[in-house]
């Protein structure tokens, strides 16, 4: 099945219609025939779409919009409301009150399908970032919500100047947003150079050949790295449920198919910018999440849980390639006696001008990461004993010779470092060794530095 979807509706060959249209699409259907079964199938067993017409026993489709957005677990539940051309009041209300659209009778059975299958995939891609975030924040590594965000870009693209000046005239009163206008061959260009708005409306033309032409931009606005989430109402001037489906089913997030109305714009438009404000603060949630994960805060270094995988897996390819591979363990001598002499504020400055200096004495595809509070693994792929310990010998130099400038302190802060070294993939007789017995080597190697005087690169044996 494609998903669940609730039919409410008080007139029953309205829902049994709808029900073998549904089904026909491989739909499960459930059925209610006023507001209060309605709600209490959504808190049993929440459907993906609520389908309603625009007047219930109990209750209209915008009553429902509201009941449903005041319960958190419904909240974000679409519902796609079905009335006739004369209740344009109540099409409006349903609208205000959260209806992700009104489709009007007679339905046609293919914008219905496009409708249900584009409100369907907006959920769950919802619910998936969302189930996410839910994961960062049992992690602890979610950040509090921004409470301040810019003005959001709107762009109207249309090939008649003339029309889209007018339009913007109408609608700037009424939106709470930049407005800006774009033919279609701008509208990318535009993109590239001066960064994506958070929304497109795009204005198919009133004949069907140059309209399916105009198609085509949707899918490049989404395939568009810099453009795949900003939000995309289409407009049609002139009706064809062929093309809305098709619209919707490229990526279109809104659609209004009977032209331009200010008013309806304005609110398809705000709910477009809402959803995309969610959305892009869950993304960024869970970017946060992943790389609070993987990356050490204080100094940008890979972390223990990042570094430790990642010597996995180059100590597995160097033994496939029969190339060998160097691990360092660093540790800077006598750390502690800097944060109760200077403070911790003078530590974490030395931490970070540290992990500066390491990554400067290091390539780019060698990995450096911060697995305690003063020490260090650094993973060299295809590199030798005597080639390590060059780089190991001048990072030596590069910390100790040099001192930390620290603020708050008069004089620049002299440090050293003891680094452990060991090299594989293979022992001296030919066994493979793997990451953990290379990490105990280089360990043992840092240990032996330290007891022998430290500011020194010990060996953990000698070179082949």
């Amino acid at each position: 099945m494609q998903g669940t979807i609730l039919i409410a509706d008080a007139i029953a060959t309205n829902r049994i219609a709808l029900k073998v249209k549904l089904c026909a699409a491989y739909y499960h259907v459930v059925q209610a025939e006023n507001m209060e079964e309605a709600l209490t199938c959504v808190r049993d067993n929440p459907p993906d779409l609520v389908i309603c017409a625009l007047t219930l026993p109990g209750g209209g489709a915008a009553d429902l919009c509201r009941a449903l957005k005041a319960s958190g677990d419904s909240a974000q539940l679409p519902v796609l409301a079905i009335g006739n051309g004369d209740q344009a009041v109540d099409r409006f209300a349903a609208l205000e009150a959260g209806a992700n659209d009104v489709l009007l009778k007679p339905l046609d059975c293919t914008l219905l399908l496009g409708r249900a299958r584009s409100l369907i995939r907006a959920r769950n891609a919802a619910d998936e970032w969302e189930m996410r975030d839910d994961t960062s924040r049992a992690l602890g590594l979610a950040e509090p919500a921004a409470e301040f965000t810019t003005r959001s870009h709107c762009v109207i693209i249309h090939s008649d100047s003339a029309m889209s000046v007018n339009w913007a005239k109408h609608l700037r009163p009424q939106l709470r947003a930049r407005l800006t206008l774009a033919n279609p061959e701008e509208a990318i260009r535009a993109a590239a150079a001066n960064g994506p708005p958070d929304a497109f409306v795009l204005v198919l033309p009133q004949d069907p050949v140059p309209a399916t032409a105009a198609l085509r931009l949707i899918s490049t606005l989404r395939a568009n790295a810099q453009t795949r989430h900003t939000g995309l109402l289409v407009v049609q001037l002139a009706p064809d449920a062929a093309l809305a489906a098709t619209a919707l089913d490229l990526g279109a997030d809104d659609l209004m198919t009977e032209g331009f109305n200010p008013a309806e714009m304005a609110l398809r438009l705000h709910a477009i910018l809402r959803r995309k404000r969610m959305t892009d603060q869950l993304r960024d949630t869970v970017r946060t999440g992943l790389k609070a994960a993987v990356f050490d805060p204080l100094t940008g270094l890979h972390n223990r849980r990042y570094a430790l995988p990642h010597l996995d897996h180059i100590a597995e390819h160097a033994l496939e390639t029969a190339r060998p591979f160097s691990v360092m363990v660093a540790d800077l001598d006598h750390f502690k006696g800097i944060n109760d002499r200077y403070g911790h504020a003078a530590g974490d400055s030395v931490l970070v001008q540290t992990a500066e200096r390491l990554r400067n004495n290091l390539r780019g595809m060698d990995l450096v990461a911060r697995i305690g509070g003063e020490e260090f693994l650094i993973v060299m792929p295809g590199t030798n004993l005597a080639d390590a310990e060059k780089t190991a010998a001048a990072i030596c130099a590069d910390i100790g010779n040099r001192g930390f400038v620290v603020p708050g302190t008069p004089l620049p802060i002299h440090v050293t470092i003891s680094i452990g070294l060991s090299v594989g993939p293979m022992e001296e007789e030919g066994r493979p060794l793997s990451s953990e017995a290379l990490m105990a080597q280089a360990d043992q190697a840092l240990y032996a530095a330290k007891t022998h005087g430290r500011n020194r690169v010990n060996l953990s044996r000698p070179a082949a």
